[in-house]
Parts: C-alpha cells; sequence; structure tokens
C-alpha cells in the first residue's frame, strides 16, 4: 500500500512521512512533523510543531497535536511532542508540546489509548498501556504510569503522578499523586482498595497479588502513622515487589509538595528545559 494524502490535505514543506501513511481530508501537517510508516490520520486533524509521530497510530477526526502550550510562560521555543507507535488517538483529542520551564517535551508512550476530548497539557508523560477515557484533562506536567486508567471526565492537577496500574474512577479530581496499583475515586477523591482486577488482566496470580492486599490493609486502613508503617515495611528483607513499588511512590509523594512528588522536581525540569531546547542558554 503507497503513501495516500487526500488532495484537501495541507501538508507542509519539510514535513516527513514514512511509508504507507495515509493523511484524510482537510489534515493540516506543520513543516517539522515526522510522521512514521503506517500511520493513519485524519479527516480535519491539525498536526504541528516540532512533532514526532512513531508507526501504526491511528489519529482520528478532528484532534489537534503539537499546538503550542497554554502556559503565559512560553515564547515560541522550539519544545517537543513525541508519540510512540501504536497508539489510537480519537476525535478532538489535543495534546500541547512542552514549555523549557518543563523540560521541554511531551511524551506519548505506546500502546495507548486516548478516547474523544481528552486533553493532554504540556510537558506531561503519558507511558506505555494507558488509557484516558472521553473528556480526561491533565494538566501540565502530569504523568501517567504504564497500564494506568483515567476514567472518563476525571482531571489531574498539575505535577501529579497516576502511577502505574491505577485507577482512577470517572469525574475524579486528582490533586494528589495516586499510588501504583490502587483505586482513587470519589468527591472528595480517596484511596479506595487495590486495583485487583487490573493486575490480574496484567497477568499477576493471586499469590503475588496478596502481600499487596496487606500492605494496603496495613497502610490505609489501621489509623497507624503512615511513616511508621512504610519504615517497617522497607525493613522487611522479603518485601515483595509490588509492596516495594508501592512504598516507594508513597516515600517519593512525602518530598513533594501538597502530595505530589513531581513538583519537588521543578528545578530539574527547568535545567533540562534548558538543556535540550535553549543549548544552556538561562531563561528570561
Amino acid at each position: 500500500m503507497a503513501t495516500e494524502i487526500h488532495e484537501t490535505a495541507v501538508l507542509s514543506p519539510g514535513a516527513e512521512l514514512g511509508r504507507e501513511v495515509t493523511i484524510g481530508p482537510y489534515c493540516v501537517i506543520g513543516p517539522r512533523v515526522k510522521i512514521g510508516d503506517r500511520t493513519r490520520i485524519g479527516p480535519q486533524v491539525v498536526i504541528d510543531g516540532v512533532t514526532s509521530i512513531g508507526e501504526d497510530n491511528v489519529i482520528l477526526g478532528q484532534a489537534s497535536l503539537g499546538a503550542a502550550p497554554q502556559d503565559l510562560s512560553y515564547r515560541d521555543e522550539p519544545t517537543c511532542l513525541e508519540i510512540g507507535d501504536r497508539n489510537t488517538i480519537r476525535e478532538f483529542v489535543t495534546i500541547n508540546r512542552g514549555t523549557v520551564k518543563g523540560g521541554g517535551l511531551t511524551t506519548i508512550g505506546n500502546d495507548t489509548l486516548m478516547m474523544a476530548c481528552s486533553h493532554v497539557a504540556h510537558d506531561c508523560e503519558v507511558r506505555d498501556g494507558a488509557m484516558l477515557a472521553n473528556n480526561v484533562l491533565l494538566a501540565g506536567h502530569v504523568l501517567v504510569g504504564e497500564n494506568a486508567i483515567v476514567n472518563g471526565g476525571a482531571a489531574a492537577h498539575q505535577f501529579v503522578t497516576v502511577a502505574r496500574g491505577a485507577y482512577v474512577g470517572g469525574l475524579t479530581r486528582v490533586i494528589h499523586d495516586v499510588p501504583p496499583y490502587l483505586i482513587l475515586e470519589g468527591h472528595p477523591a480517596r484511596i479506595r482498595k487495590v486495583n485487583v482486577i487490573g493486575l490480574e488482566r496484567a497477568g499477576y496470580s493471586r499469590d503475588q497479588i496478596q502481600p499487596l492486599r496487606e500492605a494496603f490493609r496495613e497502610i490505609f486502613r489501621t489509623g497507624e502513622p503512615r511513616k511508621r508503617v512504610l519504615e517497617r515495611l522497607t525493613s522487611q528483607a522479603d518485601l515483595s515487589p509490588l509492596v516495594a513499588e508501592l512504598v516507594q511512590s508513597l516515600q517519593e509523594t512525602e518530598l513533594g509538595a501538597k502530595g505530589r512528588y513531581r513538583e519537588s522536581r521543578r528545578d530539574d525540569y527547568a535545567r533540562l528545559g534548558e538543556e535540550r531546547i535553549l543549548g544552556g542558554t538561562p531563561v528570561r
């Protein structure tokens, strides 16, 4: 199958297309865009900025990818958006490129699903296998971990981490980090229980899940100070990998401001953005 570009599409000089790419009616592709093999786009999709898209992606109508960040600090720097392989990006999804102060890069991994009208703001990182349901809103600098699920209408505060395997219920306001493999839901949002179904779908056995359930009860249900519980769990020589990951996530969250670990790394992201985008020139 040859590359197909609809006669009404606008393809800027400088745009790079792989093999067997399909671009539908009324699409607009900017001059610094790279699109990988067998990716299907359109109709009426706009892709702009310094944007790289991998192979075998499906991008449906009216999506907007690589637009300038909605951040008052942005000064038309050549910040980036990188999208991996085999992602499905549905109607009216918007994904903005990064800011210098946030590291200069928004990234989408592989095999993600972004349902209609979801929004990924500047400097976010959405990792492999994650799913954003309809109308999910990610503010700037948010991390969504591998195979995490964020359900319809949920909104994540800037610098929040939704860790690997976590499950966020619909319409939830996410203002703190969500630990790995747990379910967050409600108003106000609360940690509810272990995401057993998600773990089983990921191939974990009951024997592997049980220590995590026991640790969950110890951390969230006994009323004992969390720091003391985490210290006790950390001291165990035979701590299971799932429990160790949960403990590390909770300890990192304690390092951040207002329950958000990534807040503690603002200076790191700014330095990275200066090096990546400005070549070491200080941000003015």
